[in-house]
């Protein structure tokens, strides 16, 4: 679905992304990890539009082409001519390709109420466009819609309350909720679990395992056993190039991994039971 081909992005004499080549097949589970200033949150902003590689390009395939969600089907050449070069094109118009973005600091609007923001959010890719704000009947739908989505996070009974006076843990449940709002394909996390308490950690993880197996994930994350939880596989970017990329319990066995979290990864890379309350993992 999802195709990173030698992306690179510098800022000055810092090269925070280095020649990286990525693929994410439709449904995916995919963790990036690494030590601070490894170039994570910087290859996740190239793939949201909200900056712009120096060279690379970033291929996007239509829904339903032949080998979407199978790496292994089709030729290389084929899966490239049905994709579609993203590469230039704006933040605002990959959301509307599929493309869905979470923040390390939740991102809501304060002054809205909790319901408002996520109908904001599902507006903006209403097929009807400015006019389903206007039709009472699709501002109807819009607002069931955005309720659904709140009752899956959990804030369902906080509907009407303005986003500002939510915690940190709820805002980071109502972000999650605008951004599936839009029924995204490809959803991008940037260190979802960051300042939550390990009873919100054990909730954030059983959301995302509901997430449909259509909607692929890619997600930047510090605690491993998060990764270990949500990932089937893992990159490693030390210095913005890709040091490992593979399964993810293999990929965090590996000595050079192991090294760059000053032996944190867990020497089995198993998931906790439930994964209800993991501790926090190392922050590089």
């Amino acid at each position: 679905m999802l195709t990173l081909s030698h992306l690179t992005r510098r800022y000055g004499s810092l090269t925070a992304v280095d020649d990286v080549s990525l693929r994410l097949p439709a449904g995916a589970r995919h963790a990036v990890i690494g030590p601070n200033g490894a170039g994570k949150t910087t290859l996740l902003n190239l793939v949201a539009g909200t900056a712009r590689p120096d060279s690379g390009r970033i291929l996007l395939t239509p829904p339903g082409c032949p080998g979407e969600g199978n790496p292994a089907e089709g030729s290389g050449t084929a899966k490239a001519a049905q994709a579609a070069d993203i590469t230039r094109t704006t933040a605002a118009r990959r959301s509307r390709l599929g493309i869905a973005r979470s923040y390390q600091q939740p991102s809501v609007i304060a002054g809205l109420s909790v319901l408002d923001n996520v109908v904001l959010a599902a507006w903006r890719h209403h097929r009807e466009g400015r006019a389903a704000w206007r039709r009472p009947s699709a501002g109807r739908r819009l607002r069931e819609t955005a309720l659904a989505g709140l009752e899956t996070v959990g804030l369902a009974g906080l509907a009407d309350r303005q986003a500002g006076e939510l915690s940190h843990g709820q805002r980071r449940m109502l972000d999650l909720a605008a951004a599936l709002a839009g029924k995204p394909r490809l959803l991008l996390l940037d260190e979802p679990a960051a300042g939550l308490t390990d009873r919100d950690i054990g909730r954030l993880v059983t959301l995302l395992r509901d997430i449909p197996t259509d909607v692929a994930l890619l997600l930047v994350e510090h605690h491993i056993e998060v990764v270990t939880a949500l990932a089937d596989t893992v990159t490693v970017l030390a210095a913005g190039r890709v040091l490992v990329s593979g399964g993810t319990r293999d990929a965090l066995a590996r000595p050079e991994v192991r090294e760059i979290y000053l032996d944190a990864v867990p020497a089995s890379a198993e998931t906790p039971a439930g994964c209800s309350a993991p501790p926090t993992g190392p922050r590089g």
